[in-house]
């Protein structure tokens, strides 16, 4: 609040100090909370696993209760930059910068997390559906922080994490993260969220749609990549177009439901 406008978090810093470097950023004053205790680990309580804000993504990527729990963050985190960047970048500063080409985003989307989020006038929670608005714009207020990410557990669920990028460490060209089950030889509460596919992350309804309660047939799983160009439009980058990424997309919806199944 004393430095409103004028200062920047510092949370592992994976984001924040490649735009000093660059130029990009050039806040008055950086505030260092990587050292404010209760805001790292991840504890299991209650049906709920809760990831601490601070959280590196090393330390998820080699968490026992991560590993048994939660699949889809263990599959995402060694697709994330180079082990040297893993071992100080952060959960929630991946959460908090909402690059809608990072793979965090995209995992809660799919697992239907909450947000922890405080202020001076207490906590409250947000879903992940809610908290990513647009690019790099969330439902955090100047005034607040993020603390943790809470994941509902339940038994039965199958996960699957797959991106492409031009070299590995390189920002995803597109990517999904699916999450639900397969029962009978049937999708269920399926639910499937794109990274590099739009402004923020985009959770594919339709396509989702075109799966529940069937079998992983050729014209199923067809019929899902089909629906995804009423789910997304992804924008153009450098290397590739939108008709491409929307490709691209197709076909990592084909082999994430062939792994789900």
């Amino acid at each position: 609040e004393r430095h409103a406008g004028d200062a920047k978090l510092l949370a592992g810093g994976q984001s924040l100090v490649a735009t000093l470097n660059l130029r990009l950023s050039s806040p008055g004053i950086l505030i260092d909370i990587t050292g404010l205790p209760g805001l790292s680990g991840v504890k299991v309580e209650n049906g709920v696993l809760r990831i601490g804000a601070l959280t590196t993504h090393r330390e998820i990527e080699m968490s026992p209760e991560i590993a048994e729990h939660l699949p889809l963050l263990a599959q995402a985190a060694p697709h994330i930059a180079h082990a040297a960047i893993r071992n100080v970048g952060t959960f929630g500063g991946s959460i908090a910068m909402a690059d809608p080409a990072a793979e965090y985003p995209a995992c809660c989307l799919a697992l239907d997390a909450q947000f922890v989020i405080a202020g001076r006038k207490g906590e409250r929670r947000v879903a992940a559906r809610a908290f990513f608005r647009g690019m790099y714009e969330t439902a955090l207020k100047s005034d607040e922080l993020l603390v943790a990410g809470e994941f509902r557990l339940a038994p039965g669920y199958a996960s699957a994490f797959l991106e492409l990028s031009r070299r590995h460490g390189d920002y995803a060209i597109v990517g999904i993260a699916a999450h639900g089950k397969f029962e009978g030889g049937c999708f269920a509460d399926l639910r499937l969220a794109y990274l590099g596919a739009g402004a923020a992350p985009v959770l594919a309804l339709r396509a989702a749609a075109a799966v529940e309660g069937k079998a992983c047939s050729a014209a199923n799983v067809a019929a899902a990549q089909a629906a995804l160009a009423k789910d997304m439009d992804p924008p153009a980058d450098l290397y590739s177009s939108s008709a491409t990424k929307l490709h691209l997309a197709r076909v990592l919806t084909g082999r994430a439901l062939a792994a789900l199944a």
